[in-house]
């Protein structure tokens, strides 16, 4: 069974979710290797967009892929690695 792929698009709208439409946080924009620190979220939100994404795609993370200085890159290949994991077990 082929699992669809967590996106960049998945991501920034869990964000937008998560973390309201704070105009500041610029995820319109090419984010893919800022930090979410550079992006001007903080560990609560990142905890609601891990929270949110465990739900929704019925995986699990681990904590250290929340922290601020990791990126959008990151979370999305923990995201799709997880999922992959699943699916095949």
């Amino acid at each position: 069974m082929s699992v669809q792929e967590f996106t960049l698009a998945d991501l920034k709208r869990i964000l937008r979710e998560a973390a309201g439409a704070d105009e500041t946080v610029g995820v319109d924009e090419d984010i893919i290797d800022a930090t979410f620190e550079a992006l001007g979220y903080e560990s609560l939100a990142l905890l609601e967009t891990g929270s949110r994404i465990e739900r929704e795609y019925s995986v699990s993370l681990n904590d250290d892929v929340l922290a601020v200085e990791h990126t959008p890159r990151t979370l999305i290949e923990a995201v799709n690695a997880s999922r992959t994991s699943a699916a095949a077990a």
